[in-house]
């Protein structure tokens, strides 16, 4: 299932909703606030992101040498937040909340831009993110053992440990601002902003809208039932096109290659 839909291009309407969260724990707010690159360099941040996400499940052998290469690049990162709270990149909460809130993006994904995941489907998944768990060296421990144990995790999650965290406002303000990615012709670079396209405020309204309404209601986030309706509209034409493109289209860049070479082997 991974296989198929970890390299999906409508992975890209979640992935800014699974920064925010992973940004409300305090640890990693603190973390990114204070050392990522987020805000100098938004579109190359997101290209490598997406690169390191990919190689996950699309690598091989480099998947086991990209979960080395993240545990040995966050091993230096550490610090004290504005409350005084110690934080370190490689603690074993916030290093599996990164890992696990995959798991509810792609839950997301197939409900708003796809078709809902059956029960048998998301225990299906979610037994492959074991697999996932063991790659990317994420505690054992960490991770909860079933389906239900896991949405009861997130849940207490969201409840006890997220914060409106000032990191939050702050990714989601970048998405609200940034300029049109570096390698977008420069007719629609142009356009990129403006009315006619509006691509920063359709970044924005997807990826508040498909927060989970708890999530929203910590970071104090409006959004009406008309803004749903409008979203639900919007992931049914987006579900309904997506399936049809070539694969070349369908599939990020990584995926794409690597389900040819997969193909011709």
């Amino acid at each position: 299932m991974l296989w198929d839909g970890m390299g999906d291009c409508r992975l890209l309407f979640v992935l800014g909703g699974a920064l925010v969260m992973q940004v409300m724990h305090p640890q990693i707010g603190a973390a990114v606030g204070q050392q990522s690159i987020y805000r100098s360099d938004p579109w190359g941040r997101l290209t490598r992101s997406l690169n390191s996400l990919q190689l996950w499940v699309y690598g091989g052998a480099e998947a086991v040498e990209e979960g080395r290469r993240l545990r040995e690049l966050h091993k230096d990162i550490q610090g004290v937040d504005d409350q005084g709270r110690r934080y370190h990149a490689l603690s074993a909460e916030p290093y599996a909340w990164v890992f696990l809130s995959a798991f509810e993006r792609g839950v997301t994904m197939s409900r708003y831009f796809g078709t809902p995941l059956s029960d048998a489907e998301e225990s299906r998944m979610y037994g492959e993110m074991h697999q996932l768990g063991g790659v990317l060296q994420v505690p054992a421990r960490m991770i909860p053992p079933t389906v239900d144990d896991y949405w009861r995790y997130f849940d207490q999650m969201v409840a006890d440990k997220l914060e409106n965290h000032s990191t939050a406002h702050d990714v989601l303000e970048t998405a609200r601002i940034t300029g049109a990615p570096p390698q977008l012709p420069a007719p629609l670079r142009r356009l990129w902003g403006t009315h006619a396209l509006g691509a920063n405020r359709l970044n924005w309204f997807v990826t508040v809208g498909t927060l989970p309404p708890a999530v929203r209601d910590r970071l104090e986030l409006e959004w009406t039932d008309r803004d749903e309706r409008r979203l639900r509209r919007f992931g049914r034409a987006v579900a309904a096109l997506v399936p049809r493109l070539p694969e070349r289209l369908r599939y990020l860049p990584v995926a794409y290659q690597a389900r040819r070479a997969a193909r011709a082997a």
